[in-house]
């Protein structure tokens, strides 16, 4: 189904990341020419294979001549480059300078080649604590952190450069993805991971707040396939699409079926909130993205987290 991206030169801005590296590599299987730019802050080359359709560049999306010379060579862009939510919060001048001027240097050289296609990937926390659930599209914004803020404000000048310049845009937010190539050794990587670091080495699963908390975990793979469907699809231009399970899920629930996965014996221990605990209930509506781009995810949240476990294993890295 990815077939007409065979032979295509690509950019991934952010592509030795958890979700970047796995894109990558779908990418290669499909006999795509890859440049991956990344700044390895986050990011690690070794989560890349070695391949020679694939270019690994060092540096940064603020350094606007080389984003300028990179997206020259490039027919498609997937701009995943970003801080998370943790560095944003404890750094948000930093996280404006990437988020935000990261995002427009990839727009403003896009405007000045000819791009097929641009996917932005952005967040859910970009609604903040909804009104209604599940979570549509065209609900109302709030931004309760550094991040949101940076992330929707890269979703306006995406807008804008769609609107203003005809730049094929498409723009995707992500729900808490999970799976094979999140590494724990990560401090910033998600709560599947931390998790899953707990259970296996019979430590206590610790959980911020009363761990009713809910959130919609989206399998690595499924997210990578709406990605590329995203950037493929003449339907998708100029859109916005939640990428989620449409599933609500408790931290407490999660716990419980790792615990079950691992046959672990740690114990629970509930500790105080972070600054980025504040969002209570999360569960997106994925109709839109069914219907146009006929995504649908392919692993039940049991699955997903049982694929981790073998990876884990697998990989002895726990």
């Amino acid at each position: 189904m990815f077939e007409e991206l065979k032979g295509e030169k690509i950019l991934v801005t952010g592509g030795a990341g958890f979700i970047g590296s796995n894109l990558v590599k779908k990418l290669l299987n499909i006999s795509s020419y890859v440049t991956v730019l990344d700044d390895f802050f986050t990011g690690k080359e070794e989560n890349l294979p070695k391949d020679k359709n694939l270019e690994i560049i060092k540096g940064s999306v603020t350094d606007k001549k080389l984003v300028k010379d990179l997206v020259k060579r490039s027919t498609y862009i997937f701009h995943l480059a970003a801080r998370n939510i943790i560095i944003s919060t404890k750094n948000p001048e930093e996280d404006f300078n990437v988020n935000i001027g990261g995002t427009l240097n990839i727009l403003l050289a896009s405007k000045e080649f000819k791009i097929k296609r641009i996917v932005y990937t952005s967040s859910v926390s970009v609604y903040g604590n909804p009104k209604y659930l599940p979570i549509n599209e065209d609900d109302s914004i709030n931004l309760l952190s550094p991040y949101a803020v940076s992330k929707y404000s890269g979703e306006g000048y995406c807008r804008a450069f769609y609107e203003s310049y005809s730049i094929p845009i498409t723009i995707l937010r992500y729900s808490n993805v999970y799976g094979t190539g999140q590494w724990v050794e990560n401090p910033y990587c998600g709560v599947v991971a931390k998790f899953f670091e707990q259970a296996m080495s019979n430590k206590n699963i610790q959980i911020h707040g009363d761990g009713e908390q809910t959130r919609d975990f989206t399998f690595i793979d499924d997210a990578v396939d709406a990605t590329i469907l995203s950037i493929l699809n003449p339907k998708a231009e100029g859109e916005v699409y939640n990428v989620g399970s449409g599933k609500e899920t408790t931290i407490n629930e999660l716990e419980s079926i790792i615990l079950e996965i691992t046959s672990s014996k740690a114990g629970i221990e509930y500790i105080d909130r972070r600054d980025i605990d504040n969002i209570r209930r999360r569960v997106l509506n994925i109709e839109k993205i069914r219907k146009d781009l006929r995504w649908v995810p392919k692993f039940t949240l049991r699955n997903g987290l049982f694929k981790t476990y073998e990876w884990l294993k697998r990989e002895k890295r726990i």
